[in-house]
């Protein structure tokens, strides 16, 4: 019965991510036309929130061109390992209480995120880079593989601010469990400062979300694209089906990522009445998610991009000392108090 009802968690999360991707692109296109004074989608389905499923059936239809000299076993693995990454890093973050239980079993998350919660979701995500590289490599196109250069310099330079920023939360929780850290999140601080990490820990927050900016390739760190200079970069040489699959590994991405900056510094599931009512859990989950995606789109149409050089001077002049300071500091502080 365990292994059905894990078997069944994953295929509904599965489901859910993947299904939330083309409202996720319907709201990006909304929050982006407010920002311009455009109208946006507003065609196919009440207030156009139907566009996605039409552009989605459109690239399924489209003609699948593979160019006669890109190394075919690599180009069509490509697109499948940028998605891999995107899904199975969700399957540690528990998106709502853990005492809410079928037989015995939570169900509000796939693999139990007491073991190696933290540990896997930074392993898997910094898999994604291998989608693009290859992608990149395999097309045999100079502007393609200058846009997999770049999302390799880049990826593996805002890694290391990254886990700075993951470490000083584990100092801080003494732990590597994502429901441990949760639930860390609900005792205050010294000196009446809230629980959640945002407050205790607001240079590692703002640390992981801008490094994770950058390892979605988001703006403005969208240079492994940059259509502009590179005609799209790293999948220039990719169409219909196979091209759909980079982009929604892009927007669950950004799914992803929203999803464990609210359990790492947002106090994940937490909020008032969830004691009594532990299925509210799930709804202050989705409401923090949600923020952290519209803080996402609001940046990218603010924001202009970073020019190659100041993104590299940024992750090693700023983001590196930043982030070792602060497990400097949050280690002293642990050591002062002698624990979390």
């Amino acid at each position: 019965m365990e292994y059905l009802i894990m078997t069944i968690k994953a295929v509904v999360v599965f489901a859910v991510v993947a299904g939330s991707m083309p409202f996720i692109v319907w709201a990006e296109r909304k929050v982006m036309a407010d920002a311009q004074a455009r109208i946006g989608p507003n065609r196919v389905g009440p207030y156009g929130i139907l566009q996605s499923f039409a552009d989605a059936l459109k690239l399924m239809f489209k003609e699948d061109v593979t160019p006669r000299q890109v190394d075919k076993p690599i180009y069509f693995l490509a697109p499948v390992l940028a998605m891999i990454p995107a899904l199975t890093a969700f399957a540690v973050v528990p998106y709502g209480s853990p005492e809410v239980t079928v037989y015995g079993v939570p169900i509000f998350y796939v693999t139990d995120p007491k073991q190696v919660g933290v540990l896997w979701v930074f392993a898997v995500t910094t898999l994604s880079v291998y989608g693009v590289v290859l992608a990149g490599w395999a097309s045999n196109n100079k502007w393609s593989l200058l846009g997999a250069l770049r999302s390799a310099a880049q990826m593996i330079s805002y890694e290391v601010a990254l886990g700075l920023a993951i470490l000083g939360v584990v100092l801080g929780s003494g732990s590597l469990s994502l429901i441990d850290i949760v639930e860390k999140q609900a005792v205050p601080r010294a000196f009446g400062i809230p629980g959640i990490w945002l407050f205790a820990q607001p240079v590692a927050f703002l640390l992981f979300f801008t490094a994770s900016l950058a390892e979605t390739n988001r703006t403005p760190f969208d240079l492994p694209e940059a259509e502009s200079e590179l005609v799209a970069g790293f999948h220039t040489e990719y169409s219909s089906f196979k091209f759909a699959m980079f982009f929604m590994a892009e927007y669950i991405n950004v799914l992803t990522v929203s999803a464990v900056v609210a359990t790492l510094f947002l106090g994940g599931w937490l909020g008032p009445g969830v004691g009594q009512f532990p299925l509210l859990g799930v709804v202050y989950f989705a409401l923090k998610t949600a923020a952290l995606i519209y803080l996402i789109m609001w940046l990218r149409a603010t924001l202009p991009r970073f020019r190659y050089d100041q993104l590299m001077r940024f992750a090693w002049k700023v983001l590196l000392p930043l982030g070792l300071a602060n497990v400097f500091i949050t280690a002293l502080w642990v050591g002062l108090r002698g624990g979390t």
